[in-house]
């Protein structure tokens, strides 16, 4: 079978990355791992002259939130394999992370067999999934629209105004010159609607508003106000 030359780990627990390390040379011995522990970390590692085979990625890293790693990485490397390692086994974190395009995830609780089963998967041009893994059930609408409307209705009324200003393509300096607000305060509005809706750029939190009748959502927080 191929065996992978070099793999990245992108973690920043060395206890954890020692122990992983271990168990892809224990599967395969021939193998060379680096590690980083951030993302910006890793940018640079995979700037180096000699490709990577595998990227594998922690989703809880400093400086990052959700899925912004991954995302980063596959805009930068849309060709090279990133598997998510993480401790978070919830079905519908796996599938978030297929979604947005990685080669598998490992459960941080895999044993040394799993990991080399993996390996061995992402190499061949197979996905690779945790150890039996469902798919989630899909929501109905109803429930999805439920879900959407809560997380709305934990936006205080001023990230309310930030989002619907998003929805108009408004920029962060022009939305701090209508609201008169700095243009710090805003970036801070904007971390925290994507925090809150659970995603991980401006457009998808975007997205997320157009679902929904979002100004009646608005207009009943707006009344709270």
């Amino acid at each position: 079978m191929p065996v992978p030359a070099r793999i990245l780990i992108v973690d920043d627990h060395p206890l954890f990355v020692e122990a992983l390390q271990r168990a892809i040379v224990g599967a395969c011995p021939d193998t060379e791992t680096h590690d980083a522990v951030s993302i910006d970390a890793a940018k640079k590692v995979l700037e180096s002259k000699t490709p990577f085979d595998i990227v594998l990625l922690d989703l809880a890293l400093p400086g990052t939130r959700g899925f912004e790693g991954l995302l980063e990485l596959r805009k930068l490397h849309p060709s090279l394999p990133i598997v998510v390692v993480s401790a978070l086994e919830d079905p519908r974190i796996v599938q978030d992370v297929m979604r947005y395009g990685a080669a598998g995830f490992i459960s941080k609780s895999a044993d040394r067999s799993e990991i080399a089963s993996a390996l061995k998967d992402v190499m061949e041009g197979s996905l690779t999934l945790p150890k039996g893994y469902k798919p989630p059930e899909a929501p109905t609408n109803a429930e999805a629209r439920g879900d959407l409307v809560h997380r709305l209705k934990m936006l205080t009324p001023k990230q309310l105004s930030v989002l619907r200003m998003l929805r108009q393509g408004l920029l962060n300096k022009q939305i701090a010159h209508e609201l008169q607000i700095e243009e710090t305060t805003v970036k801070a509005h904007v971390s925290e609607i994507l925090r809150k809706l659970n995603v991980s750029s401006r457009t998808q939190a975007v997205i997320e508003a157009q679902k929904i009748d979002f100004e009646a959502v608005l207009g009943e927080t707006d009344d709270k106000a």
